[in-house]
């Protein structure tokens, strides 16, 4: 498949979860750049008050959507009214649809016979006509939980002979020692958890017949999904310096054109 350009990402909050949903915009990063990322929801439900600060944190829109009859929602209308509205504006070459509920199959047909990729993310249990109406569906079942993930996986450790780290800039305050910011930085690396995970992701979707993927694109991909990305906030002045800090997750082959690293 084609790198996108332009992917939608349509969320219904009523049938997705909060915990995988950030694993769900990492894998769908692989595919393209996200331009669109809103959640559709009653707001005022009790079942969706944690959902604010991970919508914030995570820079996705918002969209409220009222109750107008006890028993039934409105959020599937919105969410397929505003996939219509994106999709005439034709700046849209993809679209995802986070939901479990076999009420998008038409949807999905349509925009599919309009031209546009169409992928979908449910559960294991979303009916098989929602599923078949995609190009593409994952399951969301099999993305991590990133709140459990960061609970019990340890942190990796480098072994000390092939770390690198990066050269900090020296700033010096009044009485002539190093700036507050500098110490601090030396004294935190960074946890590096999520890169190596995002690392693993590349691997996965970029990997050549070898199992070797180009370093250079896997970076592309991190920036892609975390902009703020600076490999020198964990220590290191090149990337290439952080897989080969653990020689027990990767395995690097240079090239005079390129790095390739393989996961273990």
């Amino acid at each position: 498949m084609k790198l996108l350009e332009n992917i939608a990402v349509l969320i219904d909050a009523d049938n997705t979860q909060l915990s995988r949903l950030e694993s769900v915009l990492q894998v769908v990063s692989t595919k393209g750049r996200i331009i669109v990322k809103r959640a559709y929801g009653n707001w005022h439900k009790e079942e969706l008050k944690h959902w604010e600060g991970e919508l914030k944190r995570l820079a996705i829109k918002a969209e409220q959507q009222f109750d107008y009859t006890t028993g039934k929602n409105a959020t599937d209308m919105a969410l397929v009214i505003d996939a219509i509205t994106l999709l005439h504006r034709s700046l849209y070459d993809a679209f995802v649809i986070v939901s479990s509920d076999s009420d998008f199959t038409p949807l999905a047909i349509h925009l599919r016979e309009s031209g546009v990729y169409v992928m979908g993310v449910g559960r294991e249990a979303t009916p098989e006509a929602f599923r078949n109406s995609c190009d593409d569906f994952i399951f969301i079942d099999h993305l991590d939980d990133l709140k459990n993930a960061d609970e019990d996986t340890p942190e990796p450790v480098p072994e000390a002979a092939d770390v690198t780290p990066a050269k900090q800039p020296e700033s010096r305050g009044a009485d002539n020692q190093p700036g507050e910011e500098t110490a601090s930085r030396e004294k935190k690396p960074g946890r590096t958890k999520k890169i190596h995970k995002l690392l693993r992701i590349a691997s996965e979707q970029y990997s050549d017949n070898n199992g070797y993927t180009p370093l250079g694109q896997a970076g592309t991909y991190i920036k892609r999904v975390q902009p703020d990305f600076d490999i020198r906030t964990y220590g290191y002045n090149k990337l290439v310096k952080l897989l080969e800090a653990f020689p027990q997750l990767y395995t690097v082959r240079k090239s005079k054109l390129n790095v390739y690293y393989q996961c273990k």
